[in-house]
């Protein structure tokens, strides 16, 4: 498994890492069990795969139990653990109860990564619960100090655009890694986020590269992709219901052709649709690792193949040019659940 280096941190992360999300199981992904959580987790180590990304917010705080039982006896200085505060927990006092919780839950001394989920502003902080903005300073300071203490060795943020991102780096923290949403179907942080990383020596961890199913070919047509799925604005309001907020026209035809157009490249070239989609993600300029769920050693297996081989770059072009009509629908937003005028990914341009 090829390393490759987050920005100008020092951070070693492998190339494909492993999301957490759905360890200990919960509402959004379901039951998992713990012996396949386990057995994937050791396998994952013994082919290479070194990164293991969580959050206090997955599945209540379950998901890093599960990963803290997975890793539990394992070689520690092997394995880099990432996980997230959310957004509202970052007052300095509160932020620094939540990274001891974190570490609780994780069953060790220190992480390796310790990342603000999304940007301390209100919109953000509204879908952790609501309550007052914490302060930008104040909250990094307290990562800089944990930081000092030996507690976390790592500091980054998740979904954060240009001007959150430079507000971040501006307190004087060093920002390892961004973690943001990449794949065929939502290129938007090639736009503008991803070579300002680039330049400023962040690192960037790519979430989503399936995009939750859709680009694992299971879904016969977007009205069997399953309900929770349907929220970003690649779909119509009408067909996510009440579970939608963006409250956009969504961009269903131009979705349904650029699946077409990527499972047709992937049987001329002799590819699953999921196998060139993780190919696809792992080529992109900038992208430390890409990281891909695993429920057990089968789907682990899967993700791995497709990590063997790099993509040939007629192939990447052709998969670029399949996608380009959706990426100009989809616009310059990388916050996909949210209407463009709301996103929170970059500080307030709404109306």
């Amino acid at each position: 498994m090829e390393q490759r280096q987050c920005g100008t941190s020092g951070l070693s992360l492998s190339a494909l890492g492993m999301g957490c999300w759905a360890f200990g199981g919960g509402d959004y992904w379901g039951e998992q069990s713990q012996a396949d959580v386990d057995r994937t987790v050791r396998r994952a180590l013994d082919l290479g795969i070194n990164y293991f990304d969580s959050a206090e917010a997955y599945n209540e705080g379950h998901s890093e139990e599960s990963l803290g039982k997975a890793i539990a006896g394992l070689p520690r200085d092997k394995i880099v653990v990432g996980t997230k505060i959310s957004p509202n927990n970052t007052a300095s006092d509160v932020l620094v109860e939540h990274c001891e919780a974190s570490l609780r839950r994780l069953g060790t001394d220190y992480v390796d990564l310790y990342m603000v989920h999304w940007p301390i502003e209100p919109h953000a902080i509204g879908h952790f619960g609501g309550g007052e903005c914490p302060n930008v300073e104040d909250a990094f300071a307290a990562l800089m100090k944990l930081r000092e203490q030996g507690k976390i060795c790592h500091i980054g943020v998740s979904n954060f655009g240009v001007e959150f991102l430079e507000q971040a780096r501006a307190t004087g923290a060093e920002i390892a890694a961004n973690e943001l949403p990449y794949n065929l179907l939502c290129r938007a942080i090639e736009r503008e986020i991803l070579p300002h990383c680039r330049n400023a020596g962040v690192g960037v961890i790519g979430y989503m590269a399936l995009l939750q199913g859709l680009l694992a070919d299971i879904y016969p047509t977007l009205d069997d992709v399953l309900l929770w799925q349907r929220r970003t604005r690649h779909f119509s309001p009408e067909r996510a219901g009440e579970l939608c907020r963006h409250g956009e026209a969504g961009a269903e035809a131009e979705t349904d052709e650029a699946l077409a157009a990527i499972r047709a490249v992937g049987a001329e070239h002799g590819m699953t649709m999921p196998e060139i989609a993780v190919k696809w993600a792992l080529a992109g300029e900038g992208i430390t690792s890409v990281l891909v769920g695993a429920r057990n050693e089968q789907e682990l297996e899967a993700n791995l193949r497709a990590a063997s081989d790099p993509l040939d770059p007629a192939v990447i072009e052709k998969l670029n040019t399949a996608t380009a009509a959706l990426m100009e629908k989809m616009g310059p937003s990388f916050d996909y659940y949210e209407h463009t005028d709301n996103d929170r990914t970059r500080p307030a341009r709404r109306p």
